[in-house]
């Protein structure tokens, strides 16, 4: 035991750090919601100064006053007090501290006492999977990043947290979009506005299905939502492209910018005012931070961590879901196909909630729906493609009537069909198709010439 007693105060804290702020916090209420920003009940490494902390942390959830006095009552509500050391400490809490002027300062290194108790934890935790040596390498490595990750993201994965603490952030969210008269998208805006308002945005740990048949324009549609949500807020934008190159995508993503015909940016016979828009276009698409992985043999593993590394990320597209290897590589046939499919779309749904991000996977469609003689896909064409139905939180599907028939009257418009929505209802909205840009537009709006 006394081993034991050695290691355990060996752990990063600082006892002055931790009675500062919780001194600061007592003399001064004002500091308090500060604070609850920064720092969690199991930042404090001491039971005595984290129970005063959770007591503090709840009062100020309820609105309740908080003073040594107020502290010490509850306290005696919930249990933590000790009659004979709490009330003399609370005191010397607020002695030590002349000023709540620096609580920031003490709080930060409260945090980074913290943050190093758990990179010494998630290191011995790692240690000790390698010394069992139970799973393979590829488990292992993924299982410890997935470890420091987690406290990158400044909470630990396995940790289980009280209702309570979730509601106020829920309560936030909630008055910010009715302050914003409901007109706030909860997500970030795809830029048409029709599909937005069918499914709210793109929203926040959604893995969104976007499936069609082969020419439909499910990667012009995808890139077009890429570069919005890259453009309008500013986040990163990783795109995985299994199926073309970094180039090629990046010449889509001119000709949508530039709205200058892709043919001629492809075969280079560019007029004099193309040149002007294309420099235009190259400029606004270098403020952007985009970034393209054209590797065609990642699995879900790898993007995951790609991702897991990029600071300020907003969406993840990926191009397209058939394309893609499931974890291991192993080599699916016929049949398992079904298996491969659902394995991955799970562990994609899986990487949107851990990654926090809405996560746009594309997907090819089969050829079901041409023998129907309304062509329009429906759920049922995704079922071979086995349990993504079932994880994406939207399917939407892309049709366009006149690739089937020469003289159908919707001429260049496209359906996007909101086939399944976990977060409203379904049906479909009317785009309208710019072939020659690869670019959706809504069909208020006329692009002048």
């Amino acid at each position: 035991m006394a081993m034991e007693e050695l290691l355990l105060r060996q752990m990063p804290h600082s006892l002055e750090g931790e009675q500062a702020v919780l001194g600061s916090m007592l003399i001064d209420s004002g500091c308090v919601k500060d604070v609850m920003e920064k720092l969690r009940p199991e930042d404090f490494y001491l039971r005595q100064n984290r129970e005063i902390f959770e007591t503090i942390y709840s009062m100020f959830i309820y609105s309740k006053p908080i003073d040594g006095i107020t502290v010490a009552g509850e306290m005696q509500k919930n249990g933590t007090f000790d009659p004979d050391t709490t009330r003399d400490y609370l005191i010397q809490l607020m002695d030590i501290t002349p000023t709540s002027a620096n609580v920031m300062e003490y709080a930060s290194i409260v945090r980074d006492k913290a943050l190093l108790r758990s990179v010494a934890t998630a290191a011995s935790e790692i240690t000790a999977l390698v010394q069992e040596g139970t799973g393979e390498a590829r488990e292992t490595l993924e299982a410890a990043e997935q470890k420091i990750y987690a406290i990158r993201r400044g909470r630990s994965a396995q940790d289980m947290v009280s209702i309570a603490t979730v509601l106020p952030g829920v309560l936030d969210h909630l008055s910010e979009m009715s302050e914003a008269g409901g007109q706030k998208l909860p997500g970030l805006s795809t830029g048409l506005s029709a599909v937005d308002a069918k499914i709210s945005g793109l929203n926040k740990s959604d893995l969104v299905l976007l499936a069609a048949r082969p020419g439909m324009g499910k990667t012009s549609m995808a890139l077009n939502m890429a570069l919005n949500v890259a453009k309008a807020s500013g986040k990163t934008v990783a795109i995985f492209s299994l199926e073309m190159s970094r180039e090629q995508l990046a010449t889509r993503l001119l000709s949508s910018e530039a709205l200058v015909e892709n043919t001629r940016l492809i075969t280079g016979s560019l007029r004099e005012t193309d040149w002007v828009k294309i420099a235009d276009a190259a400029s606004a698409l270098s403020q952007t931070d985009i970034r393209i992985d054209d590797n065609p043999l990642l699995t879900v593993a790898d993007m995951n961590a790609k991702c897991r590394r990029l600071e300020n990320l907003g969406l993840v597209v990926i191009d397209y879901l058939q394309l893609m290897t499931s974890a291991g590589n192993k080599g699916y046939s016929g049949e398992n196909r079904q298996q491969a499919v659902s394995d991955i779309s799970r562990m994609m749904k899986i990487m949107a909630k851990e990654l926090d991000v809405p996560v746009l996977c594309l997907s090819q469609l089969s050829r079901a729906n041409e023998k129907r003689d309304d062509k329009r896909p429906m759920l049922s064409d995704l079922r071979e493609s086995g349990a993504i139905e079932q994880d994406a939180d939207i399917v939407l599907f892309l049709f366009r009537e006149d690739y089937y028939s020469e003289d159908s009257d919707k001429h260049n418009i496209a359906e996007c069909i909101v086939a399944k929505n976990r977060h409203g209802e379904t049906g479909k909205v009317e785009l309208r198709w710019m072939p020659e840009y690869t670019t959706f537009g809504t069909l208020e709006n006329r692009y002048e010439e």
